[in-house]
């Protein structure tokens, strides 16, 4: 029974998937088809004529010329000879008509006239016949040119259209244009980035009336940057700005501007720019920038494994920036979730000179997210958005969005009519830890301990004063790794933690560890590795990071003893900023932490021991206890049922013990740290 846990800042980790939105619906974002024109219809069906009564008509048996003058001689020719200036045609005996041939004449006889003097001999009646000068030029010049001509019709035409990056459409700029009756979204289906909205509404404003600025001699920002991570909205914003202002929106992602190609990524700047001030007032907006946008800086003047490509397309996006004029309506917008890594010249004023930053939303921010995305779904009355919320600590709009996407797709599953809180609290469930596993066998001692681990951490939690409530503690597997959870649900965002506070979590982290240690005599087993690895992590953040520690002293060393950071690690002959009597010093105060949180776990489960065995003996036959019934129970003002009182009452609501469960480590679910 290993751990999985999932706490403090790893919200992003545990739920970075990008926000995908469909861009969709213009013409131009698509490739054209190629229509065909009806005087290729008309060749082919005439090469198509030709070939046929080629192939349909008689062919003459070639004959040897030896075995011509043969049959000359024998008297075994029918009919008129046809003698052209390099071959003679005609009938020997035979059947019917006779047996058609063609034979050449040698090089040599021709233009003399020996060949017509043996038929005079002979008796044979013969005609010249001359060329047709017309088909010579069709056979000689005009069906290879056809044939080139069809060629490239068929093959390189058909590769440049299918493939935007074919030969002979690499130099086409990839940008995809939507007027304005394509651009549906407002900022009506925009929510939980309010601050974001009234950044932007400026630039709105100024792509519907740009006299209105300009009458003052005001200056409206070139460049709008906008900053997060992944799924917040970003490109939703841009696309709800467009539709706002009722301009053009032009959308490119970074990674088109580059080919193997060395200056097309230029030219695309280029004609991406000149395309925008012809369709002026419009929107440009680049995602992903950071692509073309890294930082040239790094080892020794030069970019650090970067792409001269990738530099060069920088360099004209930086001259275009700097001769472009945003009096003329044009506005140029992109998104990152990497602003660490750009250049500074990109960021600089009078480039991308406002940055607008689209951050995970709050509690509220949450709400309005779900009420957006609920429109269109059919709601039970008794759904509350705002308990959902507080359940999502650090989720995006993505997210949410998925959450409410599942939550439809179970009801629909379950045949029901309206969604509930029961399939949303499950969708939840399977975003964050997975779908559940039923199907994984465990023996009746796994399945005890795993039930005692989880009521451990439980308990802990609801006697650590400042630890968040308990939501759920569940011994339902899920997804790959997860065996258990212990979900606890914050009454607010929090964005800073006190030391008390980062003390609570240790000790519950260590609480399913101890508790095994109690009532199975010490017998650990696996189900804590990630549990201690995790409250090892908070615990060398509090000395290293936060200087929690009254030993060390109020100092910090950045993650793992660099002050500078992971970039430290990547110069030769970075050392830690750490002697070794320090690092010393930093273990020792680590692990007296670490010890302090167990042996306050150890108080706490010994003091309860008799609560902890009854719950546990519960939560093997329910697999699920909820929060309120959970903290009910500890306080006495709900009686704690026995197992046979439980066995009756689920006997009577249809119910059967399942003795299913997966194997594999637990999740012990905690809001995350902003800040």
């Amino acid at each position: 029974m290993g751990r999985w846990s999932l706490m403090a800042n790893d919200n992003n980790e545990r739920r970075g998937r990008w926000q995908g939105f469909d861009l969709g619906g213009g013409s131009s974002g698509e490739p054209r088809r190629m229509r065909t024109s009806p005087w290729v219809l008309v060749i082919g069906f005439l090469l198509l004529l030709f070939l046929f009564n080629y192939l349909a008509s008689p062919r003459p048996n070639a004959l040897d010329y030896s075995d011509f003058l043969e049959h000359v001689e024998a008297g075994r020719i029918e009919g008129t000879l046809e003698i052209s200036q390099t071959s003679v045609s005609g009938r020997i005996e035979g059947p019917d008509d006779g047996d058609p041939f063609t034979t050449t004449i040698p090089p040599i006889l021709q233009g003399t006239s020996e060949l017509t003097d043996l038929l005079d001999e002979n008796g044979v009646a013969y005609t010249g016949v001359t060329p047709n000068p017309l088909g010579s030029v069709l056979i000689g010049w005009v069906a290879p040119l056809l044939l080139f001509g069809l060629l490239w019709f068929f093959l390189i035409r058909r590769m440049s259209g299918a493939q935007a990056g074919a030969a002979l459409n690499l130099g086409r700029n990839r940008v995809r244009i939507y007027d304005r009756k394509e651009m549906k979204t407002t900022f009506t289906d925009v929510a939980g980035v309010d601050e974001a909205k009234e950044e932007l509404k400026e630039i709105v404003e100024f792509l519907r009336n740009p006299k209105k600025y300009q009458r003052l001699g005001g200056r409206i920002p070139k460049g709008v940057l906008l900053l997060g991570p992944p799924g917040c909205g970003k490109t939703l914003l841009a696309r709800a700005v467009a539709g706002e202002a009722n301009v053009p929106f032009f959308f490119m992602s970074g990674s088109e501007f580059v080919e193997m190609f060395v200056g097309l990524g230029a030219a695309r700047v280029r004609e991406l720019f000149q395309q925008a001030k012809e369709k002026a007032p419009a929107l440009v907006f680049l995602d992903e920038i950071d692509t073309i946008g890294k930082g040239r800086g790094g080892a020794m003047g030069a970019g650090f494994g970067a792409h001269d490509e990738r530099e060069q397309t920088l360099n004209q996006l930086l001259v275009e920036m700097d001769g472009f004029d945003s009096q003329k309506g044009v506005i140029i917008m992109a998104a990152t979730n990497r602003p660490d890594v750009l250049d500074p010249a990109l960021v600089r004023p009078g480039r991308f000179d406002r940055q607008v930053i689209v951050d995970q939303p709050d509690l509220k921010g949450r709400e309005e997210i779900l009420k957006v995305h609920v429109r269109g779904v059919a709601l039970d009355p008794s759904v509350e958005l705002r308990i959902l919320a507080a359940r999502t600590p650090g989720f995006t709009g993505a997210d949410l969005a998925n959450v409410v996407n599942e939550a439809a797709l179970l009801a629909a599953r379950k045949e029901k009519d309206a969604v509930t809180m029961i399939e949303l609290e499950e969708a939840i469930d399977r975003t964050v830890a997975g779908l559940e596993r039923k199907s994984r066998v465990m023996s009746e001692k796994d399945k005890e301990r795993v039930a005692i681990h989880e009521m451990g951490h439980a308990l802990v939690a609801i006697t650590a004063p400042t630890a968040d409530p308990v939501h759920r503690v569940s011994i339902i597997p899920r997804g790959a790794a997860a065996l258990g959870m212990t979900m606890q649900r914050p009454l607010e965002d929090r964005y800073l933690l006190t030391e008390p506070e980062l003390k609570d979590r240790l000790a519950v982290l260590l609480g399913g560890r101890t508790a095994e240690e109690i009532l199975f005599d010490n017998v650990i087993s696996t189900g804590a590795q990630n549990d201690l690895e995790r409250a090892t992590e908070i615990a060398r953040a509090m000395v290293v990071e936060y200087g929690m520690s009254q030993k060390v002293g109020p100092l910090s060393f950045g993650r793992d003893g660099f002050r500078g950071g992971e970039g430290r690690l990547l110069f030769p002959g970075a050392a830690p900023e750490l002697s070794d009597d320090l690092a010393s010093l930093v273990d020792d105060e680590i692990k007296r932490l670490v010890g302090e949180a167990h042996d306050r776990a150890i108080l706490v489960l010994n003091e309860h021991r008799d609560f902890l065995e009854k719950m546990s003996r519960i939560l093997i036959l329910t697999e699920v206890i909820d929060g309120p019934d959970l903290n009910a129970y500890f306080e006495g003002s709900k009686p704690i049922p026995t197992v046979e009182e439980l066995r009756r009452e689920m006997a009577g609501n249809g119910r059967v013990e399942r003795d299913t469960l997966a194997t594999g480590p637990d999740v012990v679910l905690q809001p995350p740290a902003n800040g």
